[in-house]
C-alpha cells in the first residue's frame, strides 16, 4: 500500500535496509540518553519508539527489522537491555509492529488518533503476554504504570515525527 503518507517497503527493496539500518542507529542512540536517568529505559520505553516509527510509517518489514535488531545490537555493544529481558522485548516489539502497520495500513495516512490507538492496543495486547511469560502481574503492568511517559512520547512525538519530519 502507498499512499502520500505510508508506504510498505518490501524485503526486495535496497530502502527497506536503509530505513531500518537507521532506525535501528536511533533505538541505540535514544536509550543510551534515557539511560543517563535512573530507571529512565523503564519510563521512556526507547526501544520502541523508532521501532513504531518503521512500522507505522515503511510496513511490518522495516518495523521487524528494527523491532529484532535494535535489542541485540543494544544488547551487544551495551549489555542493555539484559539478555533475560530479550525475549519480552521481542514479544512487544513485535505486538507493536503487528498493531503499527495493521493501523497504518487501514488509517492509509498519519494520525495522530492512529498512532494513538497503534501504541495503546500494543501495550495492552502486552500486558497477559508478559504476565503469562514472567508470573508477574506487576511486571507485566509496569509500561502502563512507570512507563506512561514513554508511552506519551512514542504517541505524541512518534506522530509528530512521522508527519512534519519524515516525508
Amino acid at each position: 500500500m502507498t499512499t502520500a503518507n505510508i508506504k510498505s517497503l518490501q524485503f526486495s527493496d535496497a530502502k527497506a535496509y536503509l530505513f531500518a539500518a537507521l532506525f535501528v542507529a536511533g533505538n541505540i542512540l535514544v536509550p543510551q540518553l534515557c539511560h543517563l536517568i535512573p530507571q529512565g529505559g523503564l519510563i521512556f520505553l526507547p526501544i520502541y519508539f523508532f521501532t513504531l516509527i518503521a512500522a507505522y510509517k515503511f510496513g511490518w518489514r522495516v518495523g521487524l527489522m528494527t523491532a529484532v535488531l535494535s535489542p541485540i545490537v543494544n544488547n551487544a555493544l551495551f549489555g542493555m537491555p539484559p539478555a533475560p529481558m530479550l525475549p519480552i522485548i521481542f514479544v512487544k516489539s513485535g505486538l507493536l509492529v503487528a498493531s503499527a502497520s495493521f493501523v497504518a495500513h487501514k488509517a492509509g495516512k498519519v494520525s495522530l488518533l492512529a498512532v494513538a490507538i497503534a501504541v495503546i492496543a500494543a501495550f495492552v495486547v502486552a500486558i497477559p503476554v508478559e504476565w503469562a511469560m514472567t508470573g508477574s502481574l506487576q511486571a507485566a503492568l509496569q509500561d502502563l504504570t512507570l512507563g506512561l511517559p514513554g508511552i506519551a512520547i512514542q504517541i505524541f512525538g512518534g506522530w509528530a515525527l512521522m508527519k512534519y519530519v519524515i516525508k
